[in-house]
């Protein structure tokens, strides 16, 4: 299963176990089966902290469960944990084996008291870039926490039980056999649903806070370009952020990234934040912003978040970002995560063999259909514009593809469903006006984004499609306020450009620090 280099990795690895684990697998006589039993083996054989038993008696098979001081501690994977999940893997061996989680202290603590039983099963795709966290984090709660468990299923591998509990998004996380929460979690988004007292915790602490000089909303490229540019100053700079990364924890394949030849969103989201760790800045995550209130007498402007808590600061940057935009018809929010997805890179596993779609000629849509493509039984490709947008050799791809349809001139009307799932979609072509029904049982939603902005709406210059007016020099129409990245009117929503601009306002405020003190 593992190739020379990997099995040299894995075995340096397990040095750090401090205790001995044992892997338990359940197997049938699939060839999956028989590469989970290659893995376990494998495994085992690279250190003398770790033994295999092959008797399981889980009812998903293939799986193993990796266990520790008597079954206190464990964490199970349904299905081969490869591609994305394979750091799960190596990680759920660490933590389990007692090496520590590289969390915050106190959000340790607070998974050691929590009470339970409280078990957990995450459905993942190994294609997927968003699920690691979550299984990665909620293996650690099962490696603390003796009332916590937890079990991630390969969707892919499992789809009987994938339709029977109607898993149509990942990741997707249940808690005792009720659905929990979809999408991208870590730690401590996941212990702010859990510990019902984290939320006020965290907000009284955030008021306790001494003014900056500078505080970041937002902490996507352009966010952590500004903090680290404000830290270097050496002047007392803050990022206050709903998730550190921002929408490129969402970006798979990044390939224009200047020096890099590629990368992935989530490794380039993590890469921010540990460069930003490096200096003293003020990190507060899980924090939504609802309110910007201008300097009064004070000099100081304040920023009032979700959590009641509020942060006052002499310069604010806002760097909020965007979010996949919505087509805004009938039956899209009742079926989102029920055949209406917005990643395919996601959650594509989950339609083998299905009829899906595709809204948007773009660049994004193209390549999503090309994707698609290769795991679905059909795509259908529907463009408002009487030509595709995206780039020729995409356009050259996406044609070659025998099981593609793509229509143009056409505007979603509908999305149609059972009260379920979705069944298909109704347009309408823009030519003859005629309204048509495509049967599917997927559609990839992948027209363009939306700034993140209604907050700000009556207390700053925004543009009419929601952006933040800026001058040449980041500058808003507040006074000592200033704005970079996907959120504001600068063309083209690029990483390389909004760190360049994040980077940008941080001067600017730092000038605005020196003339105005």
């Amino acid at each position: 299963m593992l190739d020379a280099a990997t099995t040299a990795q894995l075995k340096a690895y397990l040095g750090n176990l401090r205790r001995p684990i044992e892997l338990v697998a359940s197997l049938d006589d699939s060839a999956k089966s028989a590469e989970t039993r290659s893995l376990v083996e494998e495994i085992a054989a690279q250190s003398d902290k770790v033994t295999a038993r092959f008797d399981g008696a889980d009812a998903r098979r293939p799986s193993f469960a990796i266990r520790a001081d008597e079954g206190r501690a464990e964490a199970v994977f349904a299905g081969l944990p490869m591609g994305h999940e394979f750091t799960s893997l190596i990680l759920a061996l660490l933590h389990v084996g007692g090496h520590p989680p590289k969390e915050d202290a106190d959000l340790l603590d607070a998974v050691r008291a929590l009470e339970g039983p409280l078990h957990f099963e995450t459905f993942f795709s190994l294609t997927c870039q968003n699920c690691p966290d979550v299984v990665q984090a909620l293996n650690i709660m099962a490696a603390l926490n003796p009332n916590v468990t937890h079990t991630a299923i390969d969707g892919a591998l499992f789809q009987d039980e994938v339709e029977r509990r109607k898993v149509m998004a990942v990741p997707l996380v249940f808690l005792n056999g009720e659905v929990f929460g979809q999408g991208r979690m870590d730690l401590a988004q996941i212990m702010a649903k859990v510990d019902t007292g984290a939320v006020a915790r965290a907000a009284e602490k955030i008021a306790a806070k001494e003014p900056f000089d500078v505080l970041v909303v937002g902490g996507g490229p352009a966010g952590a370009a500004a903090a680290i540019y404000a830290a270097r100053k050496g002047i007392r700079t803050g990022v206050v952020a709903e998730r550190f990364g921002g929408q490129v924890l969402d970006t798979l394949g990044i390939e224009n990234f200047i020096s890099v030849q590629h990368t992935e969103g989530p490794k380039l989201a993590a890469q921010l934040e540990n460069h930003v760790k490096e200096y003293d800045v003020d990190v507060m995550n899980l924090q939504t912003a609802r309110a910007l209130k201008p300097a009064n007498g004070d000099g100081y402007a304040t920023v009032e978040l979700e959590s009641g808590a509020s942060l006052k600061a002499k310069t604010v940057i806002l760097s909020t970002g965007a979010r996949w935009r919505q087509m805004g018809v009938p039956g899209e929010e009742e079926y989102r995560n029920r055949g209406v997805a917005y990643c395919p890179h996601c959650d594509g596993p989950l339609y083998k063999g299905k009829r899906t779609a595709v809204i948007g000629g773009g660049n994004s849509g193209v390549e999503a259909a090309i994707d698609l493509a290769g795991i679905v039984a059909h795509v259908t490709l529907i463009e408002f514009d009487s030509v595709l947008r995206a780039d020729a050799v995409l356009q050259d791809k996406l044609r070659s593809l025998p099981n593609v349809t793509i229509i143009t001139s056409a505007l979603t009307t509908e999305v149609l469903g059972d009260g379920e799932k979705v069944t298909g979609l109704a347009y309408r072509n823009r030519d003859t006006e005629e309204i048509h029904e495509v049967p599917l049982e997927g559609i990839f939603v992948q027209i363009g984004l939306v700034p993140n902005t209604e907050w700000l709406n009556g207390s700053i210059g925004l543009s009419n499609r929601g952006e933040i007016e800026i001058d040449s020099r980041g500058g808003t129409t507040l006074p000592g306020v200033f704005a970079a990245g996907d959120c504001t009117t600068v063309p083209y929503k690029q990483i390389v450009i909004a760190m360049g601009e994040g980077s940008k306002a941080a001067l600017s405020a730092f000038d605005h620090l020196i003339r105005h003190g």
